[in-house]
């Protein structure tokens, strides 16, 4: 079999000095990692802004999807958890610009704040799921990619992010 062009010059990376260590493919994992965050930020926001929302930034188009998930009510505290966001001040922001726009409200439970999506906010996020079908899903698709190899693959990166954290956590005590 013959190697492909990257096989001849080694796994692909931003930063040769990160791939001459023990575990190359990981700098090669953070290269692709990157430019997929950054190809999926733009996507977000421009099918959010096709959808008839502008002016969202990624974290906006984010935290909005996240409080519509399943129409309960959501805490500060459980948006950040699930988006695995430390700085709650910039989830908080988003919070308070998404009411502006009148996509999500305030409410209580207890003494808790609550955010929950308005009817504008569903509608929102159910023009842009049409467009993600329309441009995105049948993108996907027609490549061929296997359902099930996405799965994994999805399963993995939650995997490595816990690496990342708790090599986070250990450099924080350095």
């Amino acid at each position: 079999m013959t190697s492909s062009f990257s096989d001849d010059l080694g796994p692909i990376v931003s930063s040769g000095h990160l791939a001459s260590g023990a575990l190359p493919a990981l700098s090669e994992f953070e290269f692709a990692l990157s430019m997929t965050v950054h190809a999926f930020q733009r996507w977000i926001v421009r099918g959010m802004a096709a959808a008839g929302m502008p002016d969202l930034s990624p974290l906006d188009v984010l935290v909005l999807h996240n409080v519509n998930h399943r129409g309960k009510p959501k805490r500060l505290a459980d948006i950040c958890l699930v988006l695995n966001i430390e700085d709650t001040h910039l989830v908080n922001y988003s919070l308070k610009k998404l009411e502006r726009l009148k996509l999500l409200k305030g409410g209580r439970k207890g003494k808790e704040k609550t955010v929950e999506v308005t009817p504008a906010g569903e509608e929102a996020c159910r023009r842009y799921a049409q467009i993600r079908e329309q441009l995105l899903v049948k993108s996907v698709r027609a490549t061929g990619a296997d359902p099930a190899r996405l799965s994994e693959i999805a399963a993995m990166m939650r995997s490595l992010s816990g690496q990342y954290d708790q090599a986070a956590r250990a450099a924080a005590s350095l």
